[in-house]
């Protein structure tokens, strides 16, 4: 070794040596060499390669050597021992690329309590999947590229197999209570067995048990949670205020659980293990062949506190790029996926899934050609945010959720495809509070159990190479629906939870023909106001609860059918309604009020513009206050030919075409009042003689 200089201080003078390389430094005589003589080591393989460091000698050390941060010149003891200040280099362990693993570097560094933070100067190879229990870390790959050609096999349905997986220690045991007194939503205040044991500032793993009567995993509460105050002897409080409320008699059970915290992994470029590979159904048997075992993906917590990831870019990963369960407060911004090897195997082909989280905030992530960007399953008051998905076509939904209770999520500024709470009965397909705003998609799902979904500014336009028909699917409890635009309306009612109003309102629409557009188990009032629809033929509304279009523009085609109506209530007032028929089916008794200055004008194929069916149901009619103007004077402003009526008209005008009346509609106890209307060259086609209809003082020329 050759000496370079001294530094010296006012108690010591400490001689700092030098050699070029760590062969250099190994290869050095010891036998003189004093306890905590220092090297300064200029490079790794060569001087000035960034691999260099300083170096300590202890020679009591006995602990392994790992070819970076502990350096065994061969001999029973004494090491050199690298210094540094808490930062680690793979450079300093020889990796300098891909040719040779860094597997055992990484498991040195982040097993090194003194390592804070772990940087990567060069691309890499890992070959093997780390599990760590390590907190207060962050791992920064400099936007190099990591691959992972040959890496050791998963096991099977296994997303946790991570290269990076960093996990949270969960008791083996678990406390399980009935609920005494009920646990009401929005309610932070758990009852325990004996609050005693959790100490504030304690973690816990809160589970309900499984909903009575319900699907094999639906449960309404799932979260890592913090005790915040011991309240009394059996109640302790947590960081949350409950999701859904319980009932007495319910059952949570508590595990407590030491979270890995403040665990950060940012920029790098993964390269699944089998990149490119686009079909794995090799067999033809639909389920997943070697590339579930060979597949690889770079990053997995688990019970996890305040860890963030930023900056991954993956190709051809198979689980999720980044997969988090049991996690509260997170930020996932700046990654992307493209191409993943499948988008039909369920878990695979994801940018970033959340099971059991809360908190969170994704943000800025791109994916193409992948089945979902974002997965939020049973979590809560996260934020998904300027996240953007292309390449759909073969079906992948860039964002969805699985219906597994979750609530108070958030969506802003994305687009993609999306579905919300469709995965199926075993999971229960409920949410709560789901917003979104800012979308553009070209297909749109939430008809399942989604109570009080805000939808605003939200767009779904048909794509031929996916959807023709711009699906836009949303369930009637609680809806809100404000400026959005679609093709295909359906509106169904799959769940009763909600007091809030079912509005639409400032939208467009323009549903193909014989579209349904009111589901039949909707029994609330729906409210159109302001929307405006186009290319009416046909459409229907199955549902009984009354339904609203107030100052809305509706129009059709002169040849096309009318629209159907099974409602209780249809209320028209303000707008307008061009080439559009309005029918009643009268499947059940029916009331119509039409007025507010509403106008109706043109025709349609049944040359009727409000008629009804010959259905069982009596029809009240309550028209009044509004126009209609027909081209000919064979379409019917008025078509009344069948049925039981209760009909009333007053202060309207019609101009052009027919009234039509007959005997048959008003029979027994039904009746009509036509009176003080305006017709303008209207042929009006109604029975004489009858007590129970009247027609007159109305102005006629």
């Amino acid at each position: 070794m050759t000496s370079t200089r001294v530094l010296t201080s006012a108690a010591t003078a400490v001689p700092v040596r030098s050699v070029a390389t760590v062969e250099q430094l190994l290869a050095a005589p010891i036998a003189a060499v004093s306890a905590g003589s220092l090297v300064k080591v200029l490079g790794y393989h060569a001087a000035g390669d960034g691999g260099g460091m300083t170096v300590r000698w202890d020679p009591g050390s006995t602990v392994p050597g790992n070819g970076g941060t502990v350096l065994d010149p061969g001999s029973a003891a004494g090491r050199w021992l690298q210094v540094h200040d808490g930062i680690g280099d793979f450079r300093r362990f020889g990796l300098f690329g891909t040719t040779e693993g860094a597997d055992d570097a990484l498991d040195a560094m982040v097993n090194d309590p003194a390592i804070h933070r772990v940087e990567a100067h060069t691309d890499l190879r890992f070959a093997r999947r780390h599990t760590y229990f390590r907190s207060d870390l962050e791992l920064d790959f400099g936007g190099r590229t990591v691959v992972t050609k040959g890496i050791e096999r998963n096991t099977h349905d296994n997303p946790f197999g991570a290269v990076l997986y960093f996990r949270g220690n969960r008791a083996a045991t678990s406390v399980t209570v009935t609920l005494a007194a009920p646990l009401a939503e929005l309610g932070d205040v758990f009852e325990v067995a004996d609050s005693a044991a959790f100490g504030v500032g304690t973690w816990w793993a809160v589970e309900s048990d499984v909903v009575p009567g319900g699907g094999q995993y639906e449960r309404e509460l799932q979260k890592l949670l913090q005790v915040t105050e011991v309240v009394d002897a059996t109640h302790v409080r947590f960081n949350y205020q409950n999701g859904w409320a319980f009932a007495a008699g319910r059952k949570l059970t508590y595990t407590k659980v030491e979270p890995v915290e403040q665990v950060h992994v940012r920029n790098l470029v993964f390269i699944g293990a089998d990149a490119g590979v686009k079909d794995p159904y090799v067999d033809g048997s639909g389920g997943p062949d070697e590339f579930e075992y060979t597949g690889s993906h770079p990053v997995a917590f688990e019970y996890a506190v305040h860890c963030d990831v930023s900056g991954i870019h993956a190709t051809g990963t198979w689980w999720p790029v980044i997969m988090r369960r049991w996690c509260t407060y997170f930020r996932t911004t700046q990654c992307s996926l493209k191409n993943p090897p499948t988008v039909f195997y369920g878990g695979a082909g994801y940018l970033t899934q959340q099971i059991y989280c809360l908190y969170g905030h994704i943000a800025d992530c791109l994916s193409s050609n992948a089945r979902h960007l974002n997965d939020l399953t049973a979590s809560a008051h996260c934020l998904v945010e300027n996240c953007h998905g292309d390449g759909d076509d073969a079906g992948g939904n860039p964002f969805t959720t699985h219906g597994q209770y979750e609530h108070d999520l958030t969506f802003v500024g994305n687009s993609g495809l999306m579905d919300i709470a469709n995965s199926g009965s075993l999971w229960g397909t409920s949410a709560k509070r789901i917003t979104i705003r800012k979308h553009r998609m070209s297909w749109f799902v939430a008809l399942t159990k989604i109570t009080d979904l805000t939808l605003e500014d939200v767009h779904v336009t048909a794509r031929s190479t996916f959807d023709p028909g711009g699906t836009f699917q949303v369930n009637a409890d609680g809806l809100q629906v404000r400026g959005c635009t679609g093709v295909t309306l359906n509106i169904g009612r799959r769940s009763t939870r909600s007091n809030r109003p079912n509005l639409i309102s400032d939208c467009s629409f323009s549903s193909p023909a014989g579209t349904t557009i009111g589901q039949t188990p909707i029994d609330v009032p729906l409210t159109f106001r302001r929307c405006t629809f186009t290319g009416v033929d046909g459409w229907v509304f199955n549902s009984s609860g009354s339904v609203h279009f107030e100052d809305c523009t509706v129009t059709g085609t002169p040849t096309g059918a009318p629209v159907t109506f099974k409602n209780a209530d249809i209320v028209v007032t303000g707008g307008r309604w061009t080439d559009v028929g309005l029918q009643l089916t009268a499947v059940r008794d029916q009331r119509l009020h039409v007025g507010g200055g509403v106008r109706f004008s043109g025709t349609n194929r049944v040359k009727a513009l409000l008629s009804r069916q010959a259905g069982p149901g009596i029809v009240t009619w309550e028209l009044g206050g509004y126009s209609s103007t027909v081209p000919g004077s064979d379409t019917a402003h008025l078509l009344i030919d069948a049925g039981g009526n209760h009909y009333r008209c007053t202060g309207t005008t019609f101009e052009g075409g027919r009234i039509v009346l007959t005997a048959a509609a008003f029979a027994d106890s039904s009746y009509a009042l036509h009176t003080r209307n305006v017709e303008t060259a209207v042929t009006r086609d109604v029975p004489a003689g009858s007590d129970r209809l009247s027609v007159g003082d109305n102005l006629t020329f």
